[in-house]
């Protein structure tokens, strides 16, 4: 074997041109001259004989001249002819060299077959082509010297081209196959083959029809199509476009159909004979080439070749395994969070929270496996630790059922989902009162970090699967999870945050804190560089077989690994959940929420705290960023309370356990004549009253116009004066708006129940973002509101007795006709008097009209019951004054229009319900007294 192919060979040089021999000329003349001599010094004709030597001598010297030229001339052909059958051999060998390093640099199926050793072996250029057939090609030999003659050119011509050498195309240009179709289908299948022979797992990737690419029927298929990295390999029919991953196409195209854009070699078979031919066409030549074919029985056999040289290797693509298949995490040093969870190259794979962390950031679109791998670490690190260990708190953001299997363990603290959002978020936000917690717990300890606390604090995991639907919802939590992410290493706090994708998800200080980088299959590839820093999760396969397959990447590694997560079968499940049983339950990181109904004597008993003399206890605050729940009480020193919320919403029963606590409560009762009265009465309530006024719109709403107003300046006057007069105003409403707002606005404290929406409730003076909406709204109990912007379940009482409920409506005095005074009645037009005769009778009095008693002498009006219309009245001038100053004046509650025209005075008579027999009685010099009219 020749060891340099650059040196190159030599032409002999042509054989030199027969020389022509020259004519002796002298010679010649010699003889002559010395005949002719000869003859005049002996005058004898016989001396000039010799003349005629001299010419025959030199006709014979050019003879013997040109018969050496001819002789030397063909033994300098004999010996080029030699050199050249030299050279040709030297030719043949050496380009038999060349072919067989060109075959070995770049082998096709045959030779892998020939050679085993060569699979998957590093040879420089190998990975770069793809061989397509046989054929002639340029060879690398060089021949130097003279090739004037048709021998050497022919030479230099069979040394230029060599025969049978591997025809290869760039690896990613594409190949298409087209012709007969089982033909073409084996073409395809040793193509693929080949490229599975030159390239180990991980360099290359397979994807397309299995039957192209070696299925043998017993399911055995080349390692690389479970690879999950390296450049990809698509092979399939040309009916299916290409995908827009594929790497290297293949594909087999029906005769006549053109070729896929992405190929730009195309073999068209063109078989003659028993000659496997075919032409190619690329880079605009076409060259005439032998093919290789293999059955799908060969393919096969080279699958399940790749398959055991693979595990020979270590190379081996990890199919699916069970969790309990893999031993446990051998004992760590103290505090590891070591768990098997899956295997890589048929060996377990440990990942630890505490050495590959502090956090760990979880992507995989759906159906990659993102739960399946969540669940399987929970229960690795849950194994062989207690709940004094390690706990967890599970968030589920994608539909509630994650999880749901892990609630049993004594391990997790909760299962928060986003099915009961406000449950969840309340618990999240504890998380800022356990910081706290666990830096209280440290400093006492004097410990630096958890290490050094020994078994004070169990390590904290927190599990957030859907990651990206929760900041979403509330983007606050961002800052919550980065301050977790900076303090979680020494606080023993760890987070696992799972999500479909990293890109606009996970901020900064989460990211730099959080080495530890899973990414199952991703479909954008920017999603995997955020997380591993290379675009391998996005290529990763996303059939049902591949599912599981994540790259796992820690901070001291130089590239992700693939593991084949192990998945955790129902019955290992609850074989670890029944072993956990007997430990007592971690410590809760939160409170439990608040109860749907509180009674004012259990309030201080759920919040762990001692009641106050004379305490009004108004709910149950709900505190979970310092994780505790507090009374709220009325404030003794304060004007009052506006309780505000929509209809059903709980205000009334408030109001009533309000009622039911206070020492000395004071009802404005909701019928508008008793609450008239009340508000009146509110100057001589005696100090430490509690007034409670329940739904103070429809009270004035009630009231009218004209009555309202003063009424609501009555109440505004008591709110100014309450804190100096020891009052405390109770008063709820519908809304912060409308006719009662100034007396609401003198109320410094608000109990905010439900509303109907959003406007309303921040009206009312809340937050915005405190009001409830959706699902969590829809399951509010009634009494849920807030205090500030602390959530309260305000208290209740049992049954809605004498002291805690508004007082029913009292009737005035029925009006009596007898008295001293005459009685002047003021009615409107067309009024039914036959009871109100009657009533006169009885007591010895006629009713008589005011026209009539116009024409009456005074004396003889003071025994009657003059009744008139307003109109009437008004029309009898004279005896409507001599009424006012003698007699008793009733006006119906149907005038109260006119009240002031007919009576004079300008001060509002007390409220009196227009249409139910009430009336106002004035005497002279009295104030209007409201009063039931007979009938």
């Amino acid at each position: 074997m020749h060891d340099d192919l650059d040196e190159p060979l030599r032409l002999p040089p042509a054989p030199p041109a027969p020389a022509r021999p020259g004519l002796p000329v002298a010679a010649a003349v010699v003889p002559v001259v010395g005949a002719v001599v000869l003859w005049q010094l002996t005058g004898s004709p016989t001396a000039l004989w010799f003349a005629a030597l001299g010419p025959l001598m030199a006709l014979a010297s050019f003879a013997d001249g040109l018969r050496s030229s001819r002789r030397a001339t063909r033994r300098a052909r004999r010996a080029a002819a030699t050199a050249l059958v030299d050279l040709g051999r030297e030719v043949d060998e050496r380009h038999a060299d060349e072919r067989r390093r060109a075959w070995r640099r770049t082998p096709d199926v045959a030779g892998y077959a020939d050679d085993p050793d060569e699979i998957w072996r590093v040879v420089p250029g190998r990975a770069d082509v793809i061989v397509v057939g046989r054929g002639e090609t340029r060879s690398v030999l060089r021949v130097d010297g003279d090739a004037s003659g048709d021998d050497a050119r022919a030479a230099r011509r069979r040394a230029r081209t060599l025969a049978d050498m591997p025809v290869h195309v760039p690896l990613t240009a594409g190949v298409a196959v087209s012709g007969p179709p089982v033909l073409a289908a084996a073409v395809v299948r040793a193509l693929v083959a080949q490229l599975c022979l030159a390239q180990a797992p991980g360099q290359l990737r397979l994807i397309g029809d299995p039957g192209l690419t070696g299925d043998a029927g017993d399911g055995i298929v080349p390692p690389h199509a479970e690879a999950t990295r390296g450049a990809v390999v698509f092979a399939g029919s040309g009916e299916r476009p290409v995908p827009a991953d594929a790497d290297i196409p293949i594909v087999l195209v029906a005769e006549g159909s053109p070729p896929p854009p992405r190929c730009a070699a195309v073999l068209t078979l063109e078989p003659a004979g028993g000659d496997l031919g075919a032409r190619l066409d690329h880079d605009g030549t076409s060259l005439r080439v032998g093919v290789e074919a293999i059955s799908r029985s060969q393919a096969g056999s080279v699958a399940s070749a790749l398959v055991e040289r693979a595990s020979t290797l270590g190379q081996r693509v990890d199919a699916a395994v069970g969790w309990d298949e893999l031993p446990d995490a051998p004992p760590g040093r103290p505090g590891s969070l070591a768990a098997t969870v899956g295997v890589s190259g048929g060996e377990p794979v440990l990942l630890d929270l505490v050495a590959d962390g502090p956090h760990a950031i979880v992507i995989g679109v759906t159906g990659s496996g993102k739960s399946e791998l969540l669940t399987t670490w929970i229960i690795g690190m849950c194994r062989s630790r207690t709940p004094r260990e390690v706990s967890f708190l599970l968030v589920d953001f994608k539909g509630g059922r994650t999880f749901d299997a892990l609630a049993g363990l004594p391990h997790v603290t909760g299962v928060l989902t986003d099915l009961d959002e406000t449950r969840a978020l309340r618990a999240v936000e504890s998380l800022r009162a356990e910081i706290r917690h666990r830096e209280r717990v440290l400093e006492s300890g004097g410990a630096r970090d958890i290490a050094e606390a020994g078994d004070a604090l169990a390590r904290l995991v927190i599990v957030v699967d859907e990651y990206a639907a929760l900041v979403a919802a509330h983007p606050e939590l961002h800052d919550l999870f980065a301050d977790i992410a900076a303090r979680g290493r020494a606080l023993g706090m760890h987070l696992v945050l799972a999500s479909q994708r990293a890109a606009g998800t996970f901020r900064d200080g989460v990211l730099a804190n959080a080495p530890l980088r899973i990414a199952l299959r991703v479909t954008d590839a920017a999603d995997s560089r955020a997380v591993l820093g290379q675009d391998d999760a996005a290529r990763l396969p996303g059939t049902p077989a591949a599912r599981g397959t994540a790259l796992v990447r820690c901070a001291a590694d130089a590239g992700p690994r693939t593991v084949r997560i192990a998945r955790v079968a129902d019955t290992a499940l609850a074989r670890v959940v029944g072993a956990a049983a007997a430990h007592p339950p971690a410590r809760r990181p939160w409170l439990p929420p608040l109860p749907e109904t509180v009674a004012p004597a259990d309030a201080h008993r759920i919040a762990g705290s001692a009641p106050r003399p004379g305490e009004v206890v108004l709910g149950l605050a709900d505190e979970p960023e310092h994780q505790r729940q507090r009374v709220i009480a009325l404030p003794a020193d304060a004007a009052g309370v506006a309780v505000l919320g929509g209809a059903g919403s709980g205000r009334s029963t408030l109001l009533r356990a309000i009622a039911a606590q206070a020492a000395a409560p004071v009802w404005v009762p909701a019928d508008p004549e008793g609450a008239w009265d009340a508000v009146a009465r509110l100057d001589a309530a005696v100090r430490g009253s509690v007034v409670l006024i329940d739904d103070i719109e429809a009270i004035a709403a009630r009231l009218g116009d004209e009555h309202a107003a003063p009424w609501l300046a009555a109440l505004e006057r008591v709110g100014r004066e309450a804190r100096g007069r020891g009052l405390t105003l109770v008063i709820s409403a519908g809304r912060a708006s409308g006719p009662a707002w100034r007396v609401l606005e003198l109320l410094p404290h608000r109990a905010l129940l439900a509303f109907a929406n959003r406007a309303d409730h921040v009206a009312a003076g809340g937050e915005s973002a405190d009001f409830a909406t959706g699902p969590a709204a829809s399951r509010r109990a009634p009494g849920r509101g807030r205090w500030g912007r602390a959530l309260v379940q305000f208290v209740r009482t049992d049954g809605d007795t004498a002291p805690s409920a508004p007082p029913a409506p009292t009737e005035p005095p029925t009006l009596s006709l007898a008295g001293r005074h005459p009685v002047a009645l003021v009615v409107p037009p067309g009024a039914d008097l036959t009871a109100m005769r009657a009533a006169a009778t009885a007591v010895g009095r006629r009713v008589v009209p005011v026209s009539e008693a116009a024409a009456s002498p005074t004396d003889a009006r003071q025994t009657d019951v003059v009744v008139g219309s307003p109109e009437a009245w008004i029309g009898q001038w004279r005896l409507l004054s001599d009424a006012r100053e003698r007699c008793t004046l009733v006006v119906d509650a149907a005038c109260a229009a006119e009240y002031r025209a007919v009576t004079g005075r300008r001060e509002l008579p007390p409220y009196a319900a227009p249409g139910a027999r009430r009336g106002w009685a004035i005497d002279p010099g009295a104030l209007a007294v409201r009063v039931v009219l007979p009938g």
